[in-house]
């Protein structure tokens, strides 16, 4: 045996080849070592993401997988940096976030008890026929369309008139309480002094905010009624409506005149697990789907509101809803069988699409690191709303998509001038998604439309 192997004094009549050699094997090592690492980070982000999970459900009182009604000996506060929310925040902006990076919101919100308007298309025969299968012909026409009979079922959801209301009456009440309870730390639960709730975003910064708003007129544009009425309104501004939790303010530390966004607090919700024909290992949501033909009228408009919410996200490229799921496959296989972040259901059956901040400016800013896995989820679709589809084919044909945003916007928001706008930039890869969405639809109906 060669006992150079074992002494430093004999190094230096190592030759050539066994330099290579010991620079291969300290090459191997340093990979070895930095594979390690990543699994290291992954195993983190699992054990922290179940132990979010546990937390909010626990706040929320929604019952916990695997485990029982308390939880003794979990902290207080569990919103330090996760490795889902780690990624969806620019490098630049990470040394200075401390411990307030986003935990997965669970905002359990939805239209409050007595609210004539809400689901004005919700009476009790169509809630009968939601509940059996489906009898009326196909659930599909047109080749890639939902039936307009399943269509005329679709609840009604946030309409323009219950919002308008909303907006209006929070514009005006005074807010009383400011209290944990709309996910992350710097998020507050507000009580108005008539006793109704909002969450309060007030954002790492000012393009979440910024994002959750235009995100939401958005929606208006398009027809999407599954986002809870939203205002913007400005800390310690005119008026006394905040008056009554200066102190609160204060201790958040919240900057003095920041603009923050307010959407109705809605109770009574219920997580929603990705359905099968989305998940990673279906062949996709399409026309010639057999199970179509066996689901119930309920099944179908669930199925309806996710086709939807798919070519919304993809437009906004919101990456925190299913994307962030998809992404999430790479450590946790199973992560399709548990509740989508950010989306939740009514007793009912409708859709609520919360916490949407990562849309638009933000999920725009960082494109490159979630586009493919934008693409893989809007490739999975060629079933659509009729309704979303032509106003998508009118933006693209018209390509006046920024300015009819900027306009709903002014209009509906009086402090839409405080806050800002898209950037041309951003206003420009909006227009650019339409067009792409709109060439997809038309690959799905070249493909199905002869049926």
């Amino acid at each position: 045996m060669n006992n150079c192997r074992l002494n430093s004094t004999c190094r230096s009549s190592v030759g050539p080849r066994g330099g290579r050699v010991v620079f291969i094997m300290r090459a191997f090592s340093a990979n070895l070592f930095a594979l390690l690492f990543l699994c290291a980070l992954a195993s983190v982000f699992y054990v922290w993401s179940a132990l979010e999970n546990r937390l909010e459900r626990h706040k929320r009182g929604f019952p916990v997988p695997g485990g029982g009604s308390s939880h003794h000996g979990l902290p207080v506060d569990l919103s330090a940096k996760t490795f889902r929310a780690l990624l969806a925040v620019p490098a630049a902006q990470r040394p200075h976030l401390g411990g307030r990076l986003e935990a997965p919101n669970l905002t359990d919100q939805t239209a409050s008890a007595g609210n004539p308007d809400y689901h004005v298309n919700g009476d009790n025969n169509r809630s009968a026929l939601r509940e059996g299968p489906v009898k009326l012909g196909s659930p599909v026409e047109d080749g890639i369309f939902w039936s307009e009979r399943l269509e005329g079922l679709l609840p009604a959801g946030f309409t323009e008139e219950y919002a308008r209301a909303w907006r209006e009456r929070a514009r005006t009440h005074r807010i009383v309480k400011l209290e944990p309870g709309c996910g992350r730390i710097s998020n507050q639960l507000a009580t108005f002094a008539d006793g109704t709730k909002a969450c309060v975003r007030y954002g790492i910064n000012a393009d979440q905010v910024q994002g959750e708003t235009l995100t939401y007129y958005l929606a208006s544009l398009l027809g999407i009624t599954n986002l809870p009425p939203l205002i913007l309104s400005q800390l310690n501004g005119e008026g006394e409506q905040w008056a009554a939790v200066r102190t609160r303010i204060g201790g958040l530390q919240w900057s003095d005149r920041a603009v923050v966004s307010l959407t109705e607090w809605i109770s009574n919700l219920t997580g929603v697990v990705t359905p099968a024909p989305l998940r990673q290992e279906s062949r996709g949501l399409h026309p010639v789907l057999p199970e179509l033909w066996s689901k119930t009228t309920a099944e179908l408009l669930e199925l309806m509101q996710w086709t939807d919410l798919i070519m919304f996200d993809y437009l906004t490229a919101n990456f925190d809803r299913l994307v962030s799921n998809l992404f999430s496959l790479q450590w946790d296989s199973r992560v399709m069988e548990r509740d989508t972040n950010n989306l939740l259901k009514t007793p009912r059956g409708d859709l609520v699409f919360i916490d949407n901040e990562a849309g638009l400016v933000h999920g725009f800013r960082v494109l490159n690191m979630w586009e493919k896995y934008h693409n893989t989820v809007l490739g999975s679709v060629c079933v659509f709303r009729k309704r979303t589809v032509q106003r998508v084919a009118e933006l693209h044909r018209r390509r006046d998509a920024r300015t009819r945003l900027l306009e709903l916007y002014r209009d509906s928001e009086p402090l839409s001038l405080e806050l800002g706008f898209l950037s041309d930039e951003h206003a420009g890869i909006l227009q650019d998604r339409i067009d792409r969405l709109h060439r997809h639809i038309l690959h799905c109906k070249g493909k199905y439309g002869q049926l």
